[in-house]
Parts: C-alpha cells; structure tokens; sequence
C-alpha cells in the first residue's frame, strides 16, 4: 500500500507534466555546500573556525528554462556519513520536487486560458 507510484502507473488521459519534462525544463546545474558558500562570501574565516556542520550540508541550484531557479538541499548528522555524491544526488532530488508543482501551475493556466478562448471563439 505504500509504495511509491512509477511514471508508468499513472493514466495518460490527457495533457501532464512528465519527469522527462521537468529534466528537459533544466539548463543548468550547481552544487556547493554551506561551508564552500560561506568561504566565498567570508574570505576571512579559516578552515579551523569553520563549523563542521556546514561542511554537512549541500545545495543544489536547478536553473530552468525561464530563469527561474529552485534549490534543494540535503543534510547528514553525523560527518562520518558524509558522502558528497550522496548529497548531491539527495539535494537535486529535492530541488526536482520543487519544480513540479511550478510547471503543474503552469500547464493548469495554459488549459485554463485555452478554455477561455475556445468559448468565447465558440459564439462566432
């Protein structure tokens, strides 16, 4: 019962947003974590002031078609669990989730004006 749905499972009935749309939607990538962030932003903090826990957390930046950018970010608690590829890989898949939703907004309001248009050119 808890399973996650697949792509494969869901009913192509009609117009909808695909994980093959959401990647082509993406031109550019980024990863950095916090302490890798904060060393740029703060040339005077030193390796031995740093606080181990930035150095834990990793960013994603999808940059989409329109410009628009969207992050996700992972975390682990413990530094021996740190894995950088893990991270990224977790931080993207929760930068991707945010997209969804933006381009299901987006679809919904393209149907909705099409809509509006075929009723009012419907009367002539």
């Amino acid at each position: 019962m808890n399973q996650p749905v697949t792509d494969a499972e869901i009913p192509n009935r009609g117009p909808r947003i695909t994980p093959a749309d959401i990647e082509a939607n993406i031109i550019s990538e980024h990863y950095f974590t916090a302490a890798q962030g904060v060393d740029m932003a703060d040339p005077e903090m030193t390796d031995a002031k740093m606080p181990q826990a930035l150095k834990l957390l990793t960013f994603c930046v999808l940059v989409l078609r329109n410009g628009f950018t969207v992050t996700g970010e992972s975390a682990c608690a413990a530094p021996e669990n740190f894995d950088a590829e893990i991270g990224r890989r977790i931080a993207r898949q929760a930068a991707v989730a945010k997209i969804w939703p933006l381009m299901g907004y987006e679809l919904r309001t393209r149907l909705a004006d099409d809509r509006v248009a075929a009723d009012l050119f419907s009367n002539i």
